[in-house]
C-alpha cells in the first residue's frame, strides 16, 4: 500500500450533535422520569459512536488501483489527477459539479483532489474526493 487517509468527523461536530442529544435527553427525563432518560441516553450514545464510524471515509492507493470507502478504480482508467484548494474544491462542488461525477467528499474537509476517469464504458467523468492530505494522494496516484 503506497498511501492511506482516514477522514474522521471532528471533534467539534461531534460534540454539537452529542450537545443536541443531551438535550433531548434532558426533555425526555423531565417528561418520563429517570429510567426513561437513561435508555434515551445509551441509545444516542450508541447512535453517536455509530454515526462517527459510518461517516469517516477511508482512501487508499495500492500498487494497481485507488479505493475510497467501498468504491475502487484501477490505475488504467485515470487520467488526469487535479489537487484542489479550499476555493477550487468549493466550486467543483457547487455551482461547477457534474451531477454525474463520482463525489466522495466530506463538508468539513476543505480540500481534495479530482481524479477524471477515462475509462469508456464508464458514464462517470471524474471522482471528487476530500483530501486533508491532498498533495501526498495526487503524488501517490502519479507514481503509477
Amino acid at each position: 500500500m503506497r498511501y492511506r487517509e482516514v477522514i474522521r468527523m471532528p471533534l467539534w461536530l461531534l460534540a454539537l450533535i452529542y450537545f443536541f442529544f443531551l438535550s433531548f435527553v434532558l426533555s425526555v427525563w423531565a417528561a418520563l422520569g429517570n429510567s426513561a432518560a437513561l435508555v434515551t441516553f445509551l441509545a444516542l450514545s450508541a447512535l453517536l459512536v455509530l454515526i462517527s464510524i459510518r461517516t469517516r471515509l477511508i482512501i487508499q492507493v495500492d500498487h494497481s488501483e485507488l479505493m475510497v470507502g467501498r468504491a475502487h478504480i484501477e490505475f488504467r482508467y485515470i487520467g488526469e489527477v487535479t489537487e484542489l484548494d479550499t476555493a477550487a474544491m468549493k466550486a467543483i462542488r457547487s455551482r461547477d459539479a457534474n451531477p454525474m461525477a463520482f463525489l466522495a467528499f466530506r463538508f468539513w474537509s476543505s480540500t481534495g483532489v479530482k481524479v477524471e476517469v477515462l475509462d469508456e464504458r464508464d458514464e462517470t467523468p471524474y471522482w471528487l474526493i476530500s483530501s486533508n492530505k491532498a498533495n501526498q494522494l495526487v503524488k501517490a496516484l502519479k507514481e503509477n
